[in-house]
């Protein structure tokens, strides 16, 4: 029976590092075709999210707290959200556009599942979005 081997990715990001492209930096260079992130937390002197059923991304001025954040990764895109606070504690959320600028650091974990899966992208007319299309390797 063939083990299939995961691998671990972590990585902290520096105040002005722009998550967004970060995380595209992290995938080409670690090769990940099918990632997912695991945790992420730090805080973002800017926010650029896109608000559900918005066209349009809203930008936030921190300092922000990032409460949680989660998606899914590849070497054909990604799909990531997150939700940030600020200092009273309001907390809203979205899809993550780029312009999130690292405020303090950023502590990023991604489990790499490249060698079970391949994660790619492909416009669903139903949405009008390129949706996720996950497809076992023939390992």
């Amino acid at each position: 029976m063939f083990e299939h081997r995961c691998k671990t990715i972590v990585v902290r990001l520096r105040p002005g590092d722009d998550l967004e492209h970060s995380l595209s930096t992290i995938t080409r260079k670690n090769d990940i075709k099918a990632g997912v992130i695991i945790s992420l937390v730090g805080s973002l002197k800017e926010a650029h999210l896109r608000m559900a059923g918005a066209f349009q991304g809203t930008q936030l001025s921190g300092p922000l707290e990032i409460v949680s954040g989660t998606g899914t990764l590849s070497t054909n895109g990604m799909h990531v959200h997150i939700a940030v606070s600020n200092q009273l504690g309001e907390t809203i959320g979205g899809h993550l556009l780029p312009g999130c600028l690292v405020y303090t650091t950023i502590e990023l974990v991604i489990h790499d599942l490249s060698d079970q899966w391949i994660f790619s992208r492909e416009h669903d007319h139903e949405t009008a979005y390129d949706e996720l299309l996950a497809t076992p390797t023939s390992s």
